[in-house]
């Protein structure tokens, strides 16, 4: 078991073995830290968002089935008799607008999660440029 929790505490020593004037080598390595976090972030973010959708094309594709099942059962028990054409246009039209509704659920699933994603990237890209500006500014 390691005494140091901190992935970064090594290297964080190594780096500051080499002292440049001016350079603050602990703020660099924070910096990078926090980086890796937004990244790590991100992934989890994404990866929550695929579990999610194909959590969401599953419940879709039970309740096909389903559909057809019934679709199936309903037409055996109409032996020698033909099907409602309108209750079939009915069916077909309900089938149709179930399908879109999904498709633009699951769309709206992948938009959310890229957006989320980003805005966490974005956010740290913008703090990682006002560091870099605080570190180049002569003390």
């Amino acid at each position: 078991m390691a005494k140091d929790s901190n992935p970064f505490g090594d290297v964080t020593k190594m780096i500051e073995q080499f002292k440049l004037p001016g350079v603050d080598m602990s703020a660099i390595v924070e910096a990078r830290r926090k980086d890796i976090e937004a990244l790590v972030k991100a992934n989890k973010a994404a990866y929550e968002a695929m579990q999610a959708m194909a959590h969401k094309q599953t419940e879709m594709l039970t309740q096909a089935m389903q559909d057809i099942q019934s679709a199936v059962k309903e037409a055996a028990t109409t032996k020698g008799v033909l099907p409602d054409p309108k209750k079939q246009a009915e069916m077909a039209r309900n089938a149709w607008k179930k399908t879109l509704g999904d498709m633009k659920d699951l769309a709206e699933m992948a938009r959310k999660s890229q957006a989320d994603a980003m805005a966490g990237l974005t956010a740290r890209a913008s703090q990682s440029l006002q560091e870099i500006k605080k570190m180049m500014q002569p003390k």
